[in-house]
Order: C-alpha cells, then sequence, then structure tokens
C-alpha cells in the first residue's frame, strides 16, 4: 500500500456506505465491503458522516487541512441532505413556508469555499454527482408516522423531491464547470441503468449493496480520466 494512489472522501451517508436493513430498519456502513471493491492501487481515507451537509462538511475539511496536500485527490459527494427539508415541519404546518436545510444560494456558496480550500491547500478535488433518488419510495419514508396528506399538500407532487433534488445536483455540475473541477458522474451512470430502482434501499435514496458496489465500480471506471498530476 507505500505506492498506492492516496484519495481523501468527504461527503455524506452515501460516500461513507450507509445502507438500511430492511428487516431492522437500522442503518450500517460497508466498511469491510467497500475496501473489496477498491482496487489495491488506491488507498482511501474516508472522513464522510452521516447527515453531513456541505456546511458541516466545510468544518470537517477545516479540521484536515494539514493532511490534504497528502492525497492525489480528494473526492467531494454532497448536496443529498443538503436539499431535503424538516418534514416534521411540513407535516405539523404545510401552509407556511419551509427552507430546505442548505438554500441553493448558500449551497453553492459554501461548496465554492470547499473546493477553493482544498485546492490552495494543494489539494485535487472531484466532484461526485447524486445518485438519484425514488421518489415515491422515498414520500413514503419520510411521511411515516407523520401527516402524509399535508406534506403531499405542500409538495404538490411527489415528484417534486426528484425535481429539487435534480437542481442540486445540477448546481454540483454547474460548479465544477465554473471552477474547473473534474466530475465523476455517479447520477448518468445510476439512470442509464433500465430499473435504477433497483439499486436503492427501502426508503428511496440510500444506494443498497448492489448501488454501493456500482458506485465504486463506476468511480473506478471514470477515476483515470480524472487524475490530476
Amino acid at each position: 500500500m507505500q505506492n498506492a494512489i492516496q484519495i481523501g472522501i468527504f461527503g455524506d451517508s452515501i460516500s461513507k456506505g450507509i445502507v438500511l436493513d430492511e428487516e431492522t430498519h437500522r442503518y450500517s456502513t460497508l466498511k469491510k465491503e467497500i475496501s473489496q471493491w477498491v482496487t489495491p492501487a488506491a488507498a482511501l481515507h474516508n472522513f464522510s458522516v452521516m447527515g453531513s451537509t456541505i456546511q458541516k462538511g466545510l468544518s470537517i475539511i477545516k479540521r484536515h487541512t494539514e493532511q490534504l496536500s497528502d492525497y492525489q485527490n480528494v473526492f467531494l459527494e454532497f448536496g443529498g441532505n443538503d436539499c431535503d427539508f424538516d418534514w416534521q415541519a411540513v407535516s405539523e404546518r404545510p401552509q407556511a413556508h419551509h427552507e430546505p436545510h442548505t438554500p441553493l444560494k448558500q449551497f453553492e456558496t459554501l461548496y465554492t469555499k470547499a473546493i477553493q480550500l482544498i485546492q490552495e491547500k494543494k489539494g485535487n478535488p472531484i466532484l461526485l454527482t447524486l445518485p438519484p433518488l425514488e421518489p415515491k419510495r422515498y414520500f413514503q419514508w419520510i411521511s411515516c408516522n407523520l401527516h402524509a396528506n399535508n406534506i403531499l399538500h405542500w409538495l404538490g407532487s411527489v415528484d417534486t423531491i426528484y425535481r429539487w433534488q435534480e437542481m442540486y445536483n445540477m448546481k454540483v455540475l454547474l460548479l465544477a464547470q465554473k471552477l474547473h473541477v473534474p466530475v465523476v458522474d455517479i447520477r448518468s451512470a445510476f439512470l442509464a441503468q433500465h430499473e435504477y430502482q433497483s439499486l436503492l434501499c427501502a426508503d428511496g435514496i440510500h444506494p443498497n449493496r448492489k448501488g454501493h458496489r456500482f458506485i465504486y465500480k463506476t468511480i473506478m471506471q471514470q477515476y483515470h480520466p480524472c487524475l490530476q498530476a
């Protein structure tokens, strides 16, 4: 492993490798499996945290600034929690105005700061796009034990959830273009599958074991063109 490519990873539950056990409805991490899916030529240093937004991620990156230059590349995967809402608040007050955890403009600002900080510390960031969620499954998950009709009234349509997440994904792509940062396009790889839903857990948003294996396969396929000297 001494000659392995050193890769830093900052993100949320997707990059951490979290899956939902459909029997216990509890989340666990696929740490051992992930190590088997990655090429021996790469050593992963994963600082991802379940539930992390870009604000939380930026604070974690700042705590590890001295290490950033040690990695040939730094993968960033944020947006899934940023675009999410306080569904209990929506359920209780469907007529009110509700903001996502990270409004889009703030998401852009903080993500830009994270990318530029890594670059300032001589790190080479690579952005990951967001795997698509399955709106019907995700709606059932977030509305469980809440007022589902109220949430649906506020949304207007279950498909709104998918479109909202897509807006944040587009922002990731636009940021990469604006800041000249490489991208590994997880989302397109998922959508190219005839039934991408089979790659997701029962909650409709976390990839299952098969989905995570597919993510790492996609990263390994797209990674070498992204490598920077």
